[in-house]
């Protein structure tokens, strides 16, 4: 909540009248007046909310995300009045990994192969029916990922050898006992029967599967980008690295070189513009939703990219301004939002860049509403 409350009292309105998720769900829903522009940020990691969605007492299981994802839909839906920046229908296709990677690829959206999406979809229900699609697919490399799942939450990075060999990586916990919990380290499990243990624990809450597409790098670190749309362009953009197939930043992941992604991008005979424009394409497939955080996959060579998911609540990158022609120069990403509200508004005025000292109130028609107090981790 700070981050974009700081945003728009930088642009001289008044602070954002904020509803606690947990009182929307208590309530089933909340109420907002015509004029009040609503804008929904992340449950985020409140233990009560998660309580309230997963019915989990302890918020690092695993499990639960399935409950958590139909509770959540339910909330969007008990929602009523206001401008609204996100659409319902869209974050329930955003929030579901099978039928987001479906809308992307009937857009022709280039997508890594995913045989849980689109027609004639798999439902596995456990490890014997990811053994059998490794097989059928031929996908000796695939990420397991929960179908509701975020934050890297339940992904296992999985890989097989002709010798029957085989290793996940994952931040899954397996406990002894069987429960699942997440973690801020990325583990290596090379015994099938863990492997399978975690996969049957995760598989009723649904699984997405999906090729594993070897990623460019950056100085030996496994590389990708997160780009944010905002109001259909591209406006920030972030490389990410890690040591793992998990480049999540809470993972250990770190943030890499623009500059040079962009270089590699231009020596590889691509162009940058058209790279931007990938990420684009993917949040039009959302066109009800203000901002979206386009997570994308850059091929060994830089020379072809994938999108690997789209984030309804992707905008979480502290003190990172906006790309060059972008619109969003000197400007956050929670700034650009603002910025666009104000040019939908019909307002000429745009928040100044972060670090200026704008003290300057103007009236405005709309009140910026702000429901959620806590942001995703990026």
């Amino acid at each position: 909540m700070t981050l974009f409350a700081d945003a728009v009292r930088a642009a001289g309105l008044p602070a954002p009248r904020a509803v606690p998720w947990e009182q929307v769900l208590r309530s089933s829903g909340a109420e907002f007046t015509a004029d009040e522009v609503v804008r929904l940020d992340s449950p985020g990691e409140n233990p009560e909310v998660d309580r309230l969605l997963r019915g989990a007492q302890d918020p690092t299981r695993v499990e639960g995300s399935a409950l958590w994802y139909a509770r959540f839909t339910r909330a969007l839906r008990g929602l009523r009045g206001g401008v609204r920046l996100d659409d319902a229908d869209e974050l329930a296709v955003l929030f579901d990994k099978r039928r987001c990677h479906a809308a992307l690829a009937a857009a022709d959206v280039p997508v890594p192969c995913s045989p849980t999406s689109g027609p004639g979809a798999v439902q596995p229900s456990g490890w014997d029916d990811v053994r059998a699609v490794m097989r059928d697919h031929r996908m000796p490399r695939l990420f397991v990922k929960l179908a509701h799942g975020s934050s890297a939450s339940g992904v296992l990075a999985v890989e097989s050898s002709g010798g029957g060999r085989i290793r996940a990586t994952t931040s899954v916990e397996l406990a002894p006992d069987g429960r699942l919990f997440n973690s801020l380290k990325v583990r290596r499990y090379e015994r099938e029967r863990d492997i399978a243990a975690i996969v049957d624990a995760l598989a009723p809450d649904g699984l997405h599967l999906e090729r594993w597409l070897p990623k460019a790098s950056q100085r030996g670190r496994a590389a990708d980008l997160r780009v944010v749309v905002v109001d259909g362009r591209a406006t920030h953009a972030v490389v990410r690295t890690g040591a793992s197939p998990l480049t999540n930043l809470h993972l250990g992941g770190r943030r890499g070189d623009l500059d040079a992604a962009r270089d590699a991008v231009e020596a590889a005979g691509a162009r940058w513009t058209d790279v931007l424009a990938v990420c684009e394409r993917a949040a039009a497939c959302f066109p009800r939703t203000l901002c979206v955080g386009v997570d994308l996959l850059p091929a060994v060579g830089w020379r072809r990219f994938a999108i690997g998911e789209v984030n309804a609540f992707g905008d979480l990158l502290p003190r990172l301004t906006g790309l060059p022609g972008s619109g969003a120069e000197g400007l956050d990403t929670y700034a650009a939002q603002v910025a666009a509200v104000l040019r939908r508004a019909g307002r000429v005025t745009a928040p100044h860049p972060a670090g200026s000292d704008h003290r300057h109130h103007q009236h405005h028609r709309h009140h910026q509403h702000r429901t959620g107090p806590t942001h995703a981790s990026a």
